[in-house]
Parts: C-alpha cells; sequence; structure tokens
C-alpha cells in the first residue's frame, strides 16, 4: 500500500496536543489494543523491544490516575481539564527492565506511531511526561519492574488547536497559547529555520 506524502503530511498538521475531551464518548479497549498493536512496527534500537503498555479505560480508574498528572505547563493558572472534559482512557508507557535500563529512541517513535493512529480513529491525545511517578505505579499496581516513562491522555477532543509559523527569528515566543476564544494556538518554526549548514 502506497501512502502519499501529502497525506502523511496533512496527518501530522492534524495531529495535535488535546487537553480537553468530550467526556461521554468512551474509548473501547479494542481501541487501545489497536493503538498498542501499532508499536509492534516501530523502529527499535538494538531490536529489544523494551516497552509496555497499561491501558486504563474505566471511568473510576481514570479518575485515580487523573490526579497524577500535571497538565500545560506554560498555563500557570489552569491544573487541567475540568469534569466532563477529562480524558476518558490512558496508555502507561513502561519500560520493562528486564530488557535494560534505556529503551533509546523507542519511547518517542511509538507514543508518534500511537498519536497517529488515534487521529485516524477519531481519538486525540496528550503525551505527558509530567506526572507523579510513585502515585501513579501505586494506584495501578505496576510491577516494580516497569518504569513508567510516558502517560498518553486519550479522548475525542473537545477543543480545536491550529498551528501558526513563527516569524524565524532567533528570540521568537515558542510557547503555545489559548485565545479568548478558547482556540489553543501552537507556534512552529519555519524550515528555514530548521535546515543548517
Amino acid at each position: 500500500m502506497k501512502i502519499d506524502f501529502d497525506s502523511l503530511r496533512q496527518l501530522l498538521i492534524e495531529d495535535r496536543s488535546i487537553r480537553r475531551f468530550k467526556g461521554d464518548k468512551k474509548v473501547s479497549m479494542e481501541m487501545l489494543r489497536q493503538l498498542v498493536e501499532l508499536t509492534r512496527y516501530c523502529h527499535s534500537g538494538r531490536n529489544a523491544q523494551p516497552l509496555r503498555y497499561f491501558m486504563v479505560n474505566d471511568p473510576d480508574m481514570c479518575g485515580k490516575v487523573f490526579p497524577a498528572l500535571k497538565w500545560a505547563g506554560y498555563f500557570s493558572d489552569w491544573d487541567g481539564p475540568e469534569v466532563g472534559e477529562r480524558p476518558v482512557a490512558y496508555l502507561i508507557q513502561c519500560l520493562d527492565t528486564k530488557y535494560g535500563n534505556d529503551c533509546m529512541c523507542d519511547d518517542g517513535l511509538q507514543l508518534e506511531a500511537i498519536s497517529l493512529g488515534m487521529r485516524t480513529l477519531g481519538l486525540a491525545g496528550c503525551i505527558i511526561k509530567a506526572f507523579n511517578v510513585p502515585l501513579l505505579a501505586q494506584t495501578l499496581e505496576i510491577e516494580e519492574r516497569f518504569k513508567p516513562r510516558y502517560v498518553m491522555a486519550i479522548g475525542y477532543p473537545a477543543e480545536e488547536v491550529v498551528i501558526e509559523d513563527m516569524d524565524g527569528t532567533p528570540d521568537a515566543d515558542f510557547k503555545y497559547y489559548r485565545t479568548s476564544d478558547s482556540v489553543h494556538h501552537v507556534p512552529k518554526r519555519p524550515l528555514s529555520e530548521l535546515i543548517i549548514g
């Protein structure tokens, strides 16, 4: 199957971090399994494939995961989505220390595959690195050998996110922000700034 470049580019443009979700639309375990299955086909450093996923879609468990998370560091006055706009599912990416303490580049590759897969299913998410690891591990009763690395918050999007071009000056502001109409804006550097030499 051939996927054309423009379709891939458009999928990447539309694949944005979402922090507010439709709380009344559930995500099934089968959908979570589909997303984890995509990671099987990703590149893997040393081909060790050391990452594992804890799947959560039970409302009570989602409610217990939420307090362990920190949301949107640039929004200092926002503690995350309100009740009714919180994630309805989570994937907790864990390193299986049976295969070492370094996943090389696998974590980012797999999270991108999951994120793109979510987009094709009409879902959206937010990759969260800032979270209380001990609290999350205890809440979910994750075996000690599995070390949580990232949390992917998942649901159907309840906000609009748009990309805008930065002006290309060295000290241009790269922080995302929300306007008064609740649209989330994400500045992106121009291609000219990404290429050196």
